[in-house]
């Protein structure tokens, strides 16, 4: 095991790993996270609006940063360790493989799968290696180049393997990871300027999934429709449950409309910054410390209780977001229009100053010829993936 494993201690919550497995409870809808504030305006008034109409301030800025720093590709210095510095078109099987090397089972077990051939063929080849990994169904099933939740799928069973696998685009890879059975998720935004001594978590993104629950009068349709947000993204969450929207749920059933935890698909995004701890603070800055020469991005984690997390301890890592990572806390609904801009900026301020900063110590930025095939590649493959749940 790599020394800085050893060096980490493991998670408190994995650190009996001879007891034997026990399925946990049925989560009720947001288990071990704070308290949901569903007062006020369910969404705010750009919180959808479409990328062509919320970034253009946001690209002006760094074009500005661009001209200022005298490099369009800074921010792939940023993390040189990560393929293109996790900016765009990086592979998240490459970075989680670097981060179970150096942080173990603070990160979620995973298996990459190259799509190739007969679906049937292959679910049962990664059926016998998900049983190699250790790895029980079910698991998270996502593509190893793509963003904003697109393919995320939960994979129950084998003939769920199958039907993914059938779906997946040929010559591409997805990846198997061990799902973490906890409802308590969240983005916590790291940041640390080379020859700082320490850095800093700048933004925690508390993610909500959307429920609806039953009064065993309404079909599940009805009840999407009438609910203050969800009736406003019916988009989102009608073609997930196609199959089930004439039922009537049970008085009090909760029905949850979204498994992955993207803003786009539907995830609730509230501001948790504020609830930082110092333990918090010390056990990020420890795990971004052995990942090597990482400064800037997102732990994607989920864990069962929050008040453990607020101690460093009880969560696990199932992805991170290098240079392209967003500070996606500006999405919770109170925040205004100036407020997610100016943090945006702020966040690219940082970005481009760690990135000549790396320039400056020896990392050399991507090359625009990988840089726009890997552009390529992602934005050819994505509208081809298995729907996201």
């Amino acid at each position: 095991m790599n020394t800085a494993v050893h060096d980490l201690p493991l998670p408190k919550h994995l650190a009996t790993p001879h007891a034997a497995p026990v399925a946990p409870p049925r989560a009720r809808p947001h288990q071990g996270m704070p308290p949901l504030d569903e007062s006020g305006a369910p969404l705010s008034f750009f919180e959808f609006w479409p990328m062509w109409a919320f970034y253009p301030p946001i690209m002006l800025y760094a074009a500005w940063l661009m001209l200022r720093h005298r490099g369009v590709l800074l921010p792939t210095a940023a993390n040189p360790h990560f393929p293109g510095g996790g900016f765009y078109g990086e592979s998240k099987a490459e970075i989680l493989a670097l981060a179970r090397a150096h942080l173990g089972d603070w990160v979620a077990p995973f298996i990459a799968v190259d799509r190739r051939g007969d679906a049937a063929s292959q679910s049962t080849a990664a059926l016998q290696a998900l049983a190699d990994a250790q790895i029980t169904l079910p698991v998270v099933a996502k593509p190893d180049l793509g963003c904003r939740g697109a393919g995320v799928k939960l994979v129950r069973s084998a003939a769920d393997l199958l039907a993914y696998l059938a779906r997946f685009p040929q010559g591409a890879r997805l990846i198997l990871q061990r799902l973490v059975p906890h409802e308590g998720e969240a983005g916590i935004f790291y940041c640390r300027r080379p020859g700082e001594a320490r850095g800093r978590i700048v933004s925690v993104t508390l993610k909500y999934f959307p429920h609806v629950h039953g009064d065993g009068r309404h079909t599940l349709r009805e009840l999407i429709e009438r609910d203050p947000r969800a009736g406003r993204l019916a988009h989102l969450y009608l073609p997930r449950h196609e199959e089930r929207l004439h039922t009537v749920p049970a008085p009090g059933e909760p029905v949850r409309l979204a498994f992955a935890g993207s803003h786009s698909r539907g995830a609730i995004f509230r501001n948790g910054t504020h609830l930082v701890t110092p333990a918090m603070e010390a056990r990020f800055e420890a795990l971004a410390r052995r990942l090597p020469e990482f400064h800037f991005g997102r732990f994607d984690i989920r864990f069962a209780e929050f008040a453990e997390l607020q101690k460093g301890e009880g969560f696990t890592i199932v992805e991170i977001n290098g240079a392209g990572a967003e500070s996606t806390h500006i999405w919770d609904r109170r925040t205004t229009i100036w407020q997610a801009w100016r943090d945006l900026m702020r966040q690219y301020r940082w970005l481009f100053e760690i990135g000549a900063a790396n320039r400056a110590r020896g990392f050399a930025p991507t090359g625009w010829r990988d840089f726009v095939d890997a552009w390529r590649r992602e934005k050819a493959l994505t509208p081809l993936y298995p729907p996201t749940d």
